[in-house]
């Protein structure tokens, strides 16, 4: 049987800034995942290119999968550690999304002046997102769902805050896709059984995901009431094996989850 790490980056399998022992730990954890031939696939927000940044600048051990742009692209690294699109979730998602691409959205929103698009590399073919005041979140939050259901344009959105600049974000996607949904898709398309799959992350992007039946390991710099939700989750479904809810931080929180569930 397969064994499987999928696992989100920032503020999870990255050290923390200036944390020795993340450093440490993230040296060990690599060495263990090799040795035990786990499957390593990264769940994140970022796109492919900060991807790629991220292990080159944090020495990050090489994934099997990359499930990037908030679960909106999939890539599967190839023989010569470069990575290549999943084509049949580039469809699967077409087919959700219709003629209504991101430009048609972009006009959509061109006039909600509480928006600030981000970056162009930060956009996607299935994915826009924006800044926002970080203030106001719940209030645009709210504006933004009244265009999309009033337009019944076939997007969701999920709304948070970045723990490092503060920003508020808002990223829309194609109706009901998130980390979770392309998490599922590729244990689907991989002939993996979610119970070989074991999960880690650290914030409100990743409750989906955490919630979603797979092991969990979340770690301990995670917001308490994300804990706690989580814990009560498979509380409530007689499953807390299912969930470790770890004392370290970041990279150090996720090798003693991975002991604590036999991947390693």
């Amino acid at each position: 049987m397969s064994k499987v790490l999928a696992t989100d980056l920032d503020g999870t399998f990255i050290p923390l800034k200036d944390n020795a022992e993340n450093k440490e730990d993230l040296v060990q954890l690599a060495r263990a995942l090799k040795e035990n031939d786990v499957t390593l696939t990264f769940v994140t927000g970022r796109h492919l290119e900060s991807v790629q940044d991220a292990i080159t600048r944090f020495a990050l051990p090489m994934p099997d999968w990359v499930i990037c742009d908030v679960g909106t692209s999939i890539y599967k690294r190839t023989e010569d550690d470069s990575f290549e699109i999943a084509q049949s979730y580039v469809d699967h998602l077409q087919s959700i999304v219709g003629e209504v691409d991101t430009s048609r959205l972009r006009e959509e929103f061109a006039s909600l002046e509480s928006l600030k698009l981000q970056e162009e590399e930060k956009q996607g073919a299935f994915k826009l997102s924006f800044y926002c005041d970080a203030k106001k979140l719940h209030t645009i939050h709210n504006e933004v769902l009244d265009r999309l259901t009033h337009g019944r344009l076939p997007y969701s959105m999920i709304s948070s805050v970045d723990p490092f600049t503060g920003d508020g974000l808002i990223d829309l996607l194609p109706t009901d896709v998130s980390k979770a949904h392309a998490l599922q898709w590729w244990t689907d398309h991989a002939g993996m059984d979610n119970k070989e799959l074991v999960f880690s992350g650290d914030s409100g992007n990743d409750l989906a995901a955490m919630t979603a039946g797979y092991r969990t390991i979340v770690v301990g710099n995670a917001p308490a009431e994300l804990m706690e939700t989580v814990h009560q989750h498979y509380e409530s479904r007689m499953q807390v094996d299912r969930v470790y809810l770890a004392e370290k931080t970041a990279t150090s929180g996720v090798l003693a989850g991975c002991r604590h569930f036999g991947l390693i």
